[in-house]
């Protein structure tokens, strides 16, 4: 299946103040909008659409040429969110997650809540139940009480099947308060997932200050190092940082002895207090002989994210005389931001010799150190 993420993020903000559009006015170091597509780029998304006005010049300027896919906002949000699933078109999309871009503490939980549900559901979205008295107003006096049983706050991302979703738009007449509200006059069934209190939408200027909050006092970073070591043997070739690199010698090991991946692997299971790969691995078990070791990584990529945490970044250093490491560097990034599901700019990885000293120098072996930086969902 493939699966794509959709940030609406054309509205103008008015209420919030500040005097230019909530989307990018700062929030603890970084923008409101930063925040939400972090949250989104650091999980295995296939695709992410961002929906930009079409006076966002300074927007379209920023993120044309990236890995996002752009799309004009509309007159309404309706219309932006069809504007968004229709450039998806041709993708083989089949599901895909709606989230307003003024909220920025979104959980990974949530929004991989609501991905589980879409395996039995055509439709999933975060809600609060409704725990507080409820009243009608009017010039500031209370005029009534309202049932509060089987009442939600409704939340974003909202989930749903891509080809159910368009169709739904296409047929609902405007007006609908969200896209939930579209799904069920196509008749389509929803399901409520649990929603998260931090999960706020920022509309008043009050609201960044909690939203400040949230995102400065909640994060637990924890910072991890790695390292290994593998002696040159018969071969042609070096699998580094899960790429075959050709050269008139092989690397040693009970797997495929990419030194780069392993010595990554062990600073996440540093990062995170639980050993390291031979703790996971057994060199005595026999199934991991020859293992390719994107399988340790990604073991250790999901160990993060079932621990509630997610990959900032990951810095390896390889250690070696030869082969050369810089014309394959690129390619290195490219396919270990694959296996972590993370963005090529959260993946460094680099070489340097040892000046000719110790095993490496003497050109016996490569060796490999990494830190890895993991930051709480």
């Amino acid at each position: 299946m493939t699966t794509a993420a959709l940030i609406v993020a054309a509205g103008r903000g008015q209420r919030a103040g500040g005097g230019v559009p909530k989307q990018w006015r700062p929030l603890a170091g970084k923008r409101v909008a930063d925040w939400a597509l972090q949250q989104f780029t650091s999980l295995k998304v296939d695709h992410i659409v961002l929906v930009l006005a079409d006076d966002d010049r300074q927007a379209w300027a920023e993120f044309e040429g990236t890995d996002f896919i752009l799309a004009h906002g509309g007159a309404n949000r309706a219309d932006s969110v069809q504007n968004g699933l229709a450039v998806l078109s041709g993708y083989g999309v089949t599901k895909i997650l709606i989230h307003d871009v003024a909220r920025p503490c979104v959980s990974h939980r949530v929004i991989n809540d609501v991905l589980d549900a879409l395996e039995h559901s055509p439709a999933a979205a975060p809600g609060l139940a409704v725990t507080d008295a409820l009243w009608t107003g009017e010039f500031d006096n209370v005029t009534g009480v309202q049932n509060r049983d089987g009442l939600f706050a409704a939340q974003t991302p909202q989930g749903f099947r891509y080809d159910a979703i368009v169709a739904a738009h296409a047929s609902h007449p405007g007006g609908a308060a969200d896209d939930v509200e579209v799904a069920r006059a196509a008749g389509m069934t929803v399901t409520i997932v649990p929603g998260d209190t931090d999960n706020i939408k920022i509309t008043r200027p009050e609201d960044f200050a909690r939203a400040e909050r949230l995102l400065r006092t909640d994060m637990d970073i924890r910072l991890g190092n790695g390292f290994d070591v593998h002696r040159f043997g018969p071969g042609d070739h070096v699998v580094l940082c899960g790429v075959a690199v050709p050269f008139e010698r092989g690397l040693q090991g009970h797997s495929d002895a990419d030194v780069g991946m392993h010595a990554v692997t062990d600073a996440i299971y540093g990062a995170l207090a639980c050993g390291d790969i031979g703790q996971h691995f057994p060199p005595s078990d026999a199934q991991w002989k020859g293992a390719a070791s994107e399988i340790f990584l990604q073991h250790a990529v999901e160990l993060a994210k079932s621990m509630g945490y997610r990959i900032s970044n990951v810095d390896c250093t390889l250690i070696c005389e030869f082969p050369k490491v810089g014309p394959h560097a690129v390619t290195m990034r490219t396919e270990m931001a694959r296996i972590m599901g993370l963005s090529v700019d959260q993946v460094s990885v680099k070489a340097t010799t040892s000046e000719k000293l110790g095993f490496t120098g003497r050109g016996e072996g490569i060796a490999a150190q990494a830190t890895a930086c993991l930051v709480s969902a």
